[in-house]
């Protein structure tokens, strides 16, 4: 994605958002709520979940959100999987992809690039990859003694948490901290780390540069 500007001015209308989900959708719930207040200058048409029985599904239909479900085993390749996903993303007109909890490989098409978002509940580099996913992660976080998490949202290219990073955020982790806990507190982190990397691509002031983002200076 070298050299990659996501938007290249600022859009000045509603983000048109698709939500890719396979759990329980708190973040999905969390963008409905922003977007309600008119804190978050979007529209959700689309929600893609990889499970049908995740609890994610009953949050957007309570948001009366359009949900599709796309199931990795239903098709018989990841690019095959992929290729579904983002001919529902075209149909809907979808700006940015947004993976909220979401953990099926994709492979990105070219029209796609720098234009899918990941919240992920660790600092990456740190504790991520496969495997490590909700509880997973806050497990780890403690069982290894470390004294910092937080939360990262990164451009999502074709590895697990990998791509380049937008924003994090960090909290601390108490003494005595249980996954519960500790998952709660990186939670309210992620509330407000995403809307602002969804409004920083919206700015059109992103550019990927190798593994970095950077911001272009905005001029008055």
């Amino acid at each position: 994605m070298d050299g990659v500007r996501p938007l290249p001015a600022p859009l000045n209308r509603p983000l048109r958002l698709a939500v890719l989900i396979s759990g329980g959708g708190t973040t999905l719930t969390n963008l409905v709520a922003r977007i309600r207040t008119g804190s978050l200058n979007a529209q959700i048409p689309l929600v893609i979940a990889s499970r049908p029985d995740c609890g994610g599904v009953q949050r957007a239909k309570d948001a009366e959100v359009p949900c599709e479900i796309v199931v990795r085993k239903d098709f018989t390749s990841v690019q095959e999987f992929s290729d579904r996903i983002f001919s529902l993303c075209r149909e809907a007109q979808i700006d940015l992809v947004v993976c909220g909890g979401f953990l099926a490989l994709i492979r990105i098409p070219a029209d796609f690039l720098g234009r899918i978002i990941n919240i992920h509940p660790s600092l990456i580099p740190a504790f991520s990859g496969k495997g490590f996913h909700g509880h997973h992660v806050h497990e780890a976080v403690l069982k290894r003694g470390t004294r910092i998490s937080g939360c990262t949202v990164h451009f999502v290219d074709d590895e697990y948490d990998h791509g380049p990073i937008i924003v994090q955020k960090t909290v601390p982790v108490e003494d005595h901290d249980t996954a519960d806990s500790l998952a709660a507190r990186v939670f309210a982190a992620e509330c407000e780390a995403l809307p602002e990397a969804i409004q920083l691509f919206q700015s059109g002031i992103l550019v990927i540069d190798g593994s970095r983002v950077h911001r272009i200076p905005q001029t008055a």
